[in-house]
């Protein structure tokens, strides 16, 4: 029985303290600091760097969180990605402001539990602005005043600050002027309640919250981040575009030729793949745009004429890519905001003009090159000098004489006169398989020939 009692009294005592030791284990844990740094325009990069940055601490089950910011501002509909998974994050996100935090800048700020400023900062003039720094219409500062007013009232700050920070007609007595768009300075967010200190680093702000036993993990960019957030900024998803119409451009004009298409394929991989890896560009995306292609190619090469396959080719190419850029579930956008789609349709048709534009005028170039010419387009001359004798009697007979094109002209191609076949080119317009054509002239070895 004695036995028993000692038993049932050690159980007891184990159970007793077991969570008091547990508890005393976990008390002498440090406190764990995640931070990451946004130094840069507010695109699709920093989005990215949030989204991951948040995912991680989350695994190493982290207790705050800090944003290093220092950004002049950036797209809206980025911003308001990065607002949105701040606003969402379960741990607590401090932000820590080290110049700047201007435009996008101030509403990330505003998103976050707490925000501490260095000597000199500024956050604010959250003015939507287009590419030369002039004031959107208001439908857009409307959308800002909105998000800026919503994130501040989420995180218990004044929403009439927020808005000033963006209109200058709102009027905040004793802060604001109507008339000037607000900013604060490090001191006048401590007074306004728009910053909960000046710090000089990181470290500081840690002290300044009592938190003496810490440990700081660092987000680092991994080689294929660094490669995934420059293939997705506007800039180079741009140039990516630009150079899969340039190669599609050269291949029909010299069919065979094999390497525009090569580039053209390339950057096409480039452009969709990290979009697909970032779960922007769906599978109907990019199946889209290889139809679209592909309907293109089949008006060029097949079907005489162009008409609804290759419009609705070049539809789907443009739809393919500017989809691929947005953030989107089908034809629905996020918040029922369409502005990031028709700002992604005007890079691609800004893109596609420019790509368009460079083609034609590289084109001419390359062809005419002592370089490139001769392996692409038959340059040299053929002199009498060196032997070579150029049978014009037999090209001048065919002159008056009408025949009927056998192949699509774009601008050359083939025609049949009296049961023979004969190479040609028309000097103006595009002529389709089985028209009836008259011979104007000569030029080396082709017959020059226009619609009868």
């Amino acid at each position: 029985m004695n036995k028993i009692l000692i038993i049932l009294g050690l159980i007891a005592s184990f159970a007793i303290f077991s969570p008091l030791a547990a508890q005393d284990s976990s008390a002498t844990a440090p406190t764990k600091i995640y931070v990451f740094e946004i130094f840069e325009e507010i695109a699709k990069p920093a989005v990215r760097i949030t989204r991951n940055a948040i995912n991680e601490a989350k695994e190493l089950e982290a207790d705050i969180i800090i944003l290093h910011l220092n950004t002049y501002g950036g797209a809206v509909d980025a911003a308001d990605s990065i607002r949105t998974a701040l606003l969402n994050c379960p741990i607590p996100v401090w932000v820590y402001i080290d110049n700047n935090a201007a435009s996008a800048g101030a509403l990330i700020s505003i998103a976050c539990d707490s925000i501490y400023m260095r000597k000199g900062a500024n956050i604010g003039a959250a003015t939507v602005v287009n590419q030369n720094a002039e004031a959107m219409p208001d439908k857009y500062q409307s959308y800002m005043r909105s998000m800026m007013r919503s994130t501040a009232e989420a995180q218990g700050r004044n929403p009439d600050i927020a808005e000033a920070m963006v209109d200058q007609d709102v009027y905040v007595e004793g802060i604001s002027d109507s008339g000037k768009v607000l900013t604060f300075t490090t001191s006048e967010a401590i007074e306004n309640g728009y910053c909960e200190g000046q710090a000089e680093s990181i470290e500081e702000i840690i002290k300044m919250n009592g938190i003496v036993d810490y440990e700081i993990v660092e987000y680092e960019l991994s080689a294929m981040d660094r490669i995934i957030n420059f293939l997705i900024s506007p800039a180079i998803s741009g140039i990516l575009i630009m150079l899969i119409i340039g190669g599609i451009y050269f291949e029909l004009q010299t069919p065979g030729v094999g390497f525009p298409l090569a580039l053209a394929i390339l950057a096409a991989i480039l452009y969709f793949a990290p979009l697909f890896l970032e779960g922007m560009a769906d599978n109907w995306e990019i199946l889209i745009f290889v139809l679209g292609v592909a309907l293109i190619a089949l008006e060029v090469f097949v079907i005489p004429g162009f008409g609804v396959p290759g419009v609705l080719g070049i539809i789907l190419v443009i739809s393919g890519l500017a989809f691929a850029m947005v953030k989107n579930d089908g034809f629905d956008m996020p918040d029922n905001d369409f502005s990031p789609l028709v700002k992604a349709f005007g890079i691609v048709l800004g893109s596609i003009f420019i790509g368009l534009m460079a083609s034609f005028y590289f084109g001419e170039k390359l062809l005419t090159s002592k370089t490139f010419g001769s392996k692409i387009a038959l340059n040299d001359e053929f002199k009498s000098e060196k032997g070579y004798i150029a049978s014009d009697n037999k090209y001048k007979e065919f002159i008056g004489r009408t025949g009927v094109t056998i192949t699509v002209f774009r601008p050359a191609g083939k025609i049949e006169i009296d049961g023979d076949q004969y190479d040609a080119s028309v000097k103006i317009g595009l002529l389709d398989a089985g028209e009836e054509v008259v011979v104007v002239g000569y030029e080396g070895m082709q017959l020059i020939v226009k619609k009868k």
